[in-house]
């Protein structure tokens, strides 16, 4: 079957599937009254106490009809929702010290009355990055399960982290499964300043997780989280650079999991952290971690580390070269590994702040060395998809090959994603022309 092409993307088959934002998808999240928005921690201690004093005055029946009403009125909407009040009262320890024990049901109750629903990809779903799944058993020959991790933006321009699941069809088909109707965050069950440890509901499907901020330096946004499997001894691990946005000032982090469902936080330290953009390679390099970052706003830059924590400045291996990326370049995620070298996408920015989708062949000993590079764009904003959120941008943070393919999820102006494939072969081609 041939695949088809269009105008402004002629080397890749662009999929009919868009995943766009769905406002019904909702999290709960901690109210504070009266708290800095910003403000991650702190409570309004009197006014807390105020809002428990009340709940305290009700009589055991009035109790208990008003915690029935609640779960009835939102339980539908969220898994174990009473363990969600209790652990919220849980974290209310501090601000209610000065009152005498509660009961089971009033202490539901004074939980639910400190959260509040939140509509975490109410405003935009994009920046996909794409792994082979863990579980790829019952899957036919050239075929390929992915977990799609996307950014979700909501009310404040707040972002988090969610996942969808899928297959690659031979035939070079994407399906994408049903999200699930039900949406959660995990519980914190370590922390260390911060450096965390976030564990789901066993019983959640993938799509109904949510990472949402849980740091001082993370109160506006996770964004653009890169995903990569990295193989070291036989073992590998999903790791994932992201930027923790504060508001005020960035920082790039590192998540780690081996399962997607417990993950690990931590603050990346050196220069190179902190900017943003950073994609670790899939395996060491000469016995070293190695990663392609943009700590200059507008080249790409080769480091290597004995750490996964610490990132220096390394060298350029990049620079802006053709019109559609003068203003700079950066990477679309991690590079991933081909028996011919180390295929990195990149994307470039051109006139007024036109984004496009490029790609760099990179030596397979020395990925400081371009062995071959697209001279024009792989993929560009079509006429059609040009408004959103932000105008004129296509993104990806990382693609993976599938047998003879390459699928490269991607955003488009910033709003909703979709996705594309190409032979490797047919793009190796065109970056050697």
């Amino acid at each position: 079957m041939r695949e088809a092409v269009t105008p402004h993307a002629p080397f890749f088959n662009r999929q009919a599937l868009h995943l766009r934002p769905d406002p019904s998808r909702v999290v709960v999240r901690p109210f504070r009254p009266a708290v800095e928005p910003r403000d991650l921690n702190p409570v309004d201690k009197t006014r807390a106490n105020h809002i428990v004093d009340r709940v305290l005055a009700l009589g055991e029946d009035e109790t208990l009809e008003l915690l029935a009403a609640t779960l009835r009125n939102f339980d539908d909407r969220h898994r174990n929702l009473p363990a969600i009040f209790e652990r919220r009262a849980a974290e209310m320890e501090d601000a209610l010290a000065s009152h005498a024990a509660f009961s089971k049901a009033q202490r539901q109750l004074v939980g639910a009355y400190f959260l509040h629903e939140y509509s975490f990809e109410a405003a935009a779903l994009f920046n996909p990055s794409i792994v082979l799944h863990p579980d790829q058993s019952g899957l036919a020959e050239d075929c390929g399960r992915f977990i799609l991790s996307l950014r979700a933006v909501g009310e404040g321009h707040i972002s988090s982290l969610t996942f969808r699941s899928g297959v690659l069809a031979a035939d070079g088909t994407v399906f994408i499964d049903p999200p699930e109707r039900l949406a959660g965050t995990p519980e914190v069950t370590a922390r260390l300043g911060d450096h965390l440890e976030l564990t789901f509901d066993p019983d959640s499907d993938i799509a109904e997780r949510v990472i949402f901020p849980v740091t001082d330096m993370q109160a506006n946004g996770i964004e653009d989280a890169r995903f990569v499997a990295f193989r070291d001894e036989g073992r590998t691990t999903y790791y994932a650079t992201y930027t923790a946005y504060s508001g005020r000032g960035i920082r790039s982090e590192l998540l780690e999991t081996s399962d997607f469902l417990s993950f690990r936080m931590a603050p990346l330290k050196g220069v190179a952290a902190r900017n943003k953009g950073m994609a670790l390679f899939p395996r060491k390099i000469g016995g070293r971690y190695a990663m392609i970052a943009r700590h200059d706003n507008e080249s790409l830059h080769l480091i290597t580390s004995d750490t996964l924590y610490d990132w220096g400045l390394g060298e350029v291996i990049m620079k802006p070269k053709y019109p559609w990326e003068f203003v700079q370049i950066g990477n679309c995620g991690s590079p991933i590994e081909l028996d011919e070298g180390w295929l990195l996408f990149t994307h470039g920015v051109g006139p007024v702040r036109h984004y496009s989708i490029g790609a760099v062949l990179l030596d397979k000993q020395d990925p400081s060395r371009v062995i071959a590079r697209s001279r024009e764009p792989l993929v560009q904003p079509e006429i059609a998809e040009r408004q959103g959120y932000v105008p004129n941008v296509v993104y990806s943070c990382g693609g993976m090959k599938v047998g003879e393919r390459i699928l490269l999820p991607y955003a488009i102006s910033d709003a909703f994603s979709t996705f594309a494939t190409i032979k490797t072969a047919r793009l190796l081609e065109l970056l050697k022309d």
